[in-house]
């Protein structure tokens, strides 16, 4: 595992703080960051294994639990002056009906999807306020446009939206940026998990991605990388200095069509 960072080697380059760094988005994410240069700091309840950035930093945190989180950033504090951006990824997803969906399974996916952005915002803001930075809050797809059984991802991606518009204009005054990246389909470990939900009729996987693959005008699924892209455009300030408070979607042109055509 990477060691601990000074403050003094920290500073001399842009910083990141990533969640849900250890897969799929996240990972792409890290990847992208620190090939342009950046010093990533990496959170994740999973392990990062041997990839992460040797220069960077990774806490193996639980972002559902707001002990461990605040306690993660309580250590981050005292490494850190400034953080150029903060992506809000890591996420929760359960697959069940509504009516079936527990209070303990509703709590979870809330705390990890929305309460750990916002409780982020706040530990962050006075290092993006010495910044300038920005936060890229990662969406979905299903906080504007969902299916069954997946109730308590949609309505914690939608409030993760709200947030965003929120934040934007409190944060304004400060000179920090947030917006929100809204994927669709993306081939990572969270959508291959919940494919057997019921909204696709193919028995395998592969049937099952080539099934949303049609329902993209693109004809595909996205994969990771291209996500962060997006993330990253909202993340630089170079790139992307005058959006704040703005969700952009990032779905193959899924949402573009009518779902009677």
């Amino acid at each position: 595992m990477p060691d601990t960072p000074t403050a003094a080697s920290l500073a001399r380059r842009r910083q990141v703080l990533i969640t849900g760094a250890a897969g799929g988005i996240g990972a792409a994410c890290v990847r992208l960051f620190a090939e342009r240069g950046w010093q990533v700091i990496g959170w994740d309840v999973q392990s990062a294994g041997d990839d992460f950035p040797a220069d960077g930093h990774f806490v193996q945190a639980d972002l559902g639990s707001a002990a461990a989180l605040l306690d993660a950033f309580s250590r981050l504090r005292d490494t850190i002056t400034h953080l150029d951006a903060l992506v809000n990824n890591a996420a929760l997803q359960v697959a069940r009906p509504a009516l079936s969906t527990s209070v303990d399974e509703w709590d979870a996916v809330q705390a990890v999807n929305l309460r750990a952005p916002f409780l982020l915002a706040q530990q962050a803001h006075p290092f993006l306020k010495a910044a300038g930075g920005a936060i890229v809050n990662v969406s979905s797809v299903h906080a504007i446009q969902t299916s069954a059984n997946i109730a308590a991802y949609a309505a914690s991606k939608g409030g993760l939206l709200a947030l965003t518009r929120a934040l934007a204009i409190e944060f304004a005054v400060d000179g920090i940026r947030v917006n929100a990246v809204l994927p669709g389909a993306v081939d990572t470990p969270m959508l291959r998990a919940g494919l057997g939900r019921g909204h696709l009729q193919a028995a395998d996987v592969e049937g099952q991605l080539a099934q949303l693959a049609a329902k993209t005008v693109n004809g595909r699924v996205a994969q990771p990388e291209e996500i962060a892209s997006a993330i990253y455009f909202l993340a630089d300030n170079a790139q992307s200095s005058f959006m704040t408070g703005q969700a952009l979607v990032v779905d193959g042109g899924a949402t573009a069509r009518l779902s009677t055509e």
